[in-house]
């Protein structure tokens, strides 16, 4: 091999290689089960966000909902929105109705994990009782392999790496 192919093949490498490995290092995919309750009405809008040691949104892992005009009635969730500007067009999806499960994929930042970060899963459905922590969980390992009773219209919620 040529000197110089070696040497575009170490730029190569270091450039585009390199810095998709620790990117896929830095963050683990989970799938994320949300069974609901059976109630009765319409589909429940449900936004899971990572919330920091203090009690602060930090970032929208998912959108259960895809009709902005509703995302109003998330209110926690959505006056944090309006302060940190996110596309969320790729983490968003349908919402889901009273007895039936919703598996979504959500990717979290491993430096997260065991740190005093927590997931909220936040619920609304129209006409409807809203609820701004439907289910909140500390971000451990052991709650990511754990089954975790929600309050309002999420009966539970499981995680299973992806």
């Amino acid at each position: 091999m040529s000197n110089l192919f070696k040497a575009a093949l170490l730029v190569f490498t270091l450039t585009f290689a390199v810095p998709s490995l620790s990117h896929a290092q830095s963050t683990a995919k989970y799938k994320c089960m949300v069974q609901m309750t059976n109630y009765m009405g319409e589909g429940a809008y449900v936004v899971i966000s990572l919330i920091d040691s203090k009690g602060a949104y930090e970032k929208t892992l998912y959108v259960m909902g895809p009709d902005k005009k509703w995302y109003s009635s998330l209110k926690e969730w959505n006056a944090s929105k309006a302060k940190k500007q996110a596309n969320i067009s790729a983490i968003t999806g349908a919402s889901v109705t009273g007895g039936d499960r919703s598996v979504n994929v959500i990717e979290i930042q491993n430096s997260k994990i065991n740190a005093g970060y927590k997931l909220r899963f936040e619920s609304a459905v129209e006409d409807k009782v809203y609820h701004v922590k439907d289910l909140e969980i500390p971000l451990t390992t052991a709650t990511l392999s754990a089954k975790s009773e929600g309050t309002g219209y999420i009966r539970y919620v499981r995680f299973s790496a992806n």
